[in-house]
């Protein structure tokens, strides 16, 4: 039931974010269909994001390490544009991350809720 544009655009996002912050690490893409929804997951080996960034990390403009998203080009728009258009499918996104990788999750549902 999802937007395949939208749903192209929030897998570029957070695809590129990883790649771009996971310099000789890896990057892992996974796809899981469950009863009720589906579950994509973008997984990296990068540093890691710091506990007190992750709450702000869909904001519009925000960076974790401003210099240097703007040397990798970054306008710090990709995550809340993500975000955005997931949520416009129903859908949920959250990101966990420790010392050493981050993983981003994006939860769609396999049908349209009921509105109301």
């Amino acid at each position: 039931m999802a937007d395949g544009r939208a749903l192209e655009q929030v897998v570029v996002n957070l695809v590129d974010n990883a790649i771009k912050y996971t310099p000789g690490g890896w990057v892992a893409l996974g796809a899981v269909a469950r009863k009720s929804d589906l579950l994509l997951t973008v997984t990296d080996t990068g540093p890691g994001i710091e506990p007190h960034h992750l709450a702000r990390l869909f904001e519009r403009f925000y960076r974790v390490d401003p210099g240097r998203a703007r040397e990798a080009g970054g306008t710090g728009l990709g995550l809340a544009i993500a975000k955005h258009l997931v949520q416009g499918m129903h859908g949920e996104i959250g990101v966990e991350s420790g010392a050493s990788g981050t993983c981003f999750t994006v939860r769609l549902p396999l049908a349209v809720p009921a509105p109301g």
